[in-house]
């Protein structure tokens, strides 16, 4: 009867477990759908005001399963997309919080799981390292750029955004032959499932930062 109740104990607590990996998963589909709608479908006026409203839901997400690494990702990206839409002379110093807090949370998600989303902790934190500026106004670091980008394609060799910010990091040192075959890749990689509006957004990029590296 022990032994009995105890394998159901264990049945029950991994049934919960699965309900709670899908419910994550769902809720940050959701976010990765909402991202893709903010970044690639909406005036250039509106984009903070949807922004801000996002990234409200995605720390609300995060709140609730904090030992989770995928709302922590997805947060981080979030707010880089809020900083990205701040407009007016002072948006340096609104973005820059935003930067530094998504840095945070990307390291206090590697720590649970850095192989969460194909690696998307590194890919993230390269981009962030090599996009921010460094010296007084932030935390920018090219080598540490590197070093991540780097993590990033060993761990997910053919994922879309691994190879598109490798490239993009190229692009933005003007090393333009070492990043054509990294967006070349992007172009010919398979749309990533469940994503059209991501795939199509970034593979266009990739189009379009592939016609300067080739000029």
């Amino acid at each position: 009867m022990m032994k009995w109740m105890a394998a159901a104990f264990v049945a029950t607590g991994m049934l919960a477990s699965t309900a709670c990996a899908d419910e994550v998963d769902n809720a940050v589909l959701v976010l990765q759908h909402e991202w893709a709608q903010a970044n690639y479908k909406t005036a250039d006026d509106k984009k903070e005001a949807v922004f801000k409203a996002l990234v409200d839901k995605a720390a609300a997400l995060d709140a609730k399963y904090p030992d989770r690494a995928e709302p922590k990702i997805w947060e981080a990206i979030i707010r880089a997309g809020y900083a990205g839409a701040m407009g007016g002379v002072s948006s340096m110093f609104n973005a820059m919080p935003q930067m530094k807090q998504g840095r945070d949370l990307l390291l206090a998600a590697e720590k649970i799981d850095p192989h969460a989303l194909h690696g998307s902790v590194y890919t993230t934190l390269g981009s962030f390292y090599y996009m921010v500026p460094g010296g007084f106004i932030g935390f920018g670091d090219d080598d540490k750029a590197m070093e991540y980008l780097n993590k990033a394609i060993a761990m997910a060799p053919n994922d879309m955004d691994a190879n598109y910010f490798m490239g993009d990091y190229w692009m933005e040192h003007k090393k333009y032959k070492k990043a054509i075959p990294y967006l070349e890749k992007v172009i010919a990689l398979p749309a990533v499932t469940d994503r059209p509006v991501y795939s199509a957004g970034r593979k266009a990029e990739a189009v379009e930062k592939l016609k300067k590296a080739k000029k």
